[in-house]
């Protein structure tokens, strides 16, 4: 397979990937995809926005996450997130620790 193929292949998976989250399954939590995966949502928004700014496209946070999302995060929590539980949510700080790192925001 030559290389421009394999990058198409791989931006097709990702935007299949994205549909599945942010359209075919908006009720997995986030909380919950970081507790058993190691990543969720905000991770490939987070990574997307690495990749543009490694590229020299200057891109903040929200932007890439409004732009993974399709809306803002407000809109997103208020239309789709429900409250997790404290055991869920101290979960959640281990995986995000190992995962990603102590700094959250």
């Amino acid at each position: 397979m030559d290389k421009q193929t394999q990058i198409e292949l791989e931006a097709a998976a990702f935007r299949r990937l994205r549909q599945h989250l942010m359209e075919d399954r908006t009720d997995v939590q986030n909380i919950d995809m970081m507790n058993l995966a190691g990543f969720c949502r905000n991770c490939l928004s987070r990574w997307y926005q690495e990749a543009a700014n490694e590229r020299g496209i200057e891109m903040g946070k929200s932007e890439a996450r409004e732009i993974f999302y399709g809306m803002t995060m407000d809109e997103w929590k208020t239309t789709y997130q429900s409250d997790a539980s404290a055991e869920k949510q101290a979960a959640f700080n281990t995986a995000f620790e190992e995962n990603v790192g102590k700094e959250r925001s």
